[in-house]
Formats: structure tokens, sequence, C-alpha cells
């Protein structure tokens, strides 16, 4: 049976994205779409089987975790993952402690998207097949699911501190950008232009000489309704 998903975003082009990406992950389907806090607690009353919540943040009529409370004083024990551009500790910590089970910054790409959702299925599974009464070992197990695996590194070629500006950099923007054009902007003042292809040919290098690669840029969304989650807030 497929996860039951409720995307919960205020801006459009967001939501279709969102509802997009969950569509095209296997055992993964849109129950519906919110654009606000009230619409999201009325769909919920007339659909008790939803079984995730994909929630942003930053809603127009309330925060989204104000809404998961309501939600838990009504009853509702849909799981929860937060998809949102709210970087405050603050928030993160009252997210934890309001049960959300996964927390998801933007920008991201589909593959990361992909990973949480895989991780959040993960768990299911465990779950399910759990016996009534676990053990402590079970118990490891099924929060493990919801963990990242160890060692989970940047893309090749790009260290977390150059990830972070990265990010920063599509955040500030206001504007889509390219791959090209992040790195340009988030590069400090007085930094070395960075490279970029040629058709003019290469010289030769000596035997045994290695080359060195290009630091790998994340490719970020770039058409359609995904296109804006590469610079809007959530």
């Amino acid at each position: 049976m497929n996860v039951r998903v409720l995307v919960v975003e205020d801006e459009a082009l967001a939501a279709e994205a969102h509802a997009a990406y969950t569509a095209r992950i296997e055992g993964f389907e849109v129950a519906g779409i919110a654009r606000s806090a009230a619409e999201a607690a009325r769909f919920l009353t007339q659909d008790r089987h939803v079984d995730l919540i994909l929630l942003d943040m930053h809603l127009p009529d309330g925060h989204g975790l104000g809404l998961l409370q309501r939600l838990r004083a009504a009853g509702h024990l849909c799981d929860v993952i937060a998809v949102t551009s709210a970087r405050d500790a603050d928030v993160v910590r009252h997210a934890v402690a309001q049960g959300v089970v996964l927390y998801l910054l933007k920008p991201f790409t589909f593959a990361t998207f992909r990973a949480k959702l895989e991780q959040y299925a993960a768990y299911r599974a465990r779950l399910a097949a759990a016996p009534t009464e676990v053990v402590q070992d079970e118990v490891d197990q099924l929060f493990g699911s919801l963990r990242p695996v160890p060692g989970a590194t940047p893309p090749k070629g790009m260290s977390a501190e150059t990830l972070r500006e990265v990010t920063a950099a599509l955040r500030d923007a206001g504007t889509p950008m390219s791959a090209t054009e992040a790195p340009r902007r988030s590069a400090p003042p007085g930094s070395p232009p960075a490279a970029t292809s040629s058709t003019s040919p290469r010289p030769a290098r000596p035997n045994g000489a290695r080359g060195t690669a290009a630091a790998a840029v994340p490719r970020w969304s770039t058409s359609g309704a995904e296109r804006q989650l590469s610079s809007r807030p959530g």
C-alpha cells in the first residue's frame, strides 16, 4: 500500500514541485495539496487516511508548528517531514519536540528529496515488520532508519563550507541561478574566477601528470515548477 502524502506549501510552484517529486518516488502517492494551515486542517478533517505531511513552516495564516500542534490536539497522528527554509535552531528543536520525523532544508535537489522519503519508507517498513513487543535492538533499528547513513558527505569536490556558501547565495539571490553563477556569487572577494569550459585545445600534459578535477556543483532545479526551489524561501 502506498504512503499517502499531503503537501502543505503556500507557494504554488513549490507545492507543484513537491507533489511532482513525491509522485516520482515508488511507494508514495499525493493525497492532496494545501496552501495554508486552515486548508490543511480542513483537508485532514475530511480525509483521515493521510500517512505523511510535507510541511512548510512559513504559511500565510500561521506557523507550521502551530498547525502541527493543533493537528496533534485533534488526534491526527500522521507523520510529518518539514520541508522548509527555516534554519532557526529553536524551530528545529520545537519541530523535534512535536514529532517531526525528518527535516529537509530548501533549496534541495530531487536526489536529496528522494533520499529523505526513502529513509521514511525504510522506517515504515521496519515498523510494519516489528513484533507487538520489541527489544532494545529492534527499537534502535527503527530509530536508526530515520538517521542519515554514517559518512554521508557533500558532492564530490565540494566541502561542507562551500556547500553552505552556495546554498546561501541561492537563498539570497532572489532570482534563479545556474550552476555556473552560484559558485561565482558565493566566492569571497578577491578569489580567482572559476574555471570555465573552452573550445581551444588544452596544452599537452607531461607523461604521468594528473589533471585536477573541477569542483562539482550540485545541479539545482532549473525548469518548470521545480525552478523556484533554487531561490524562494518557505
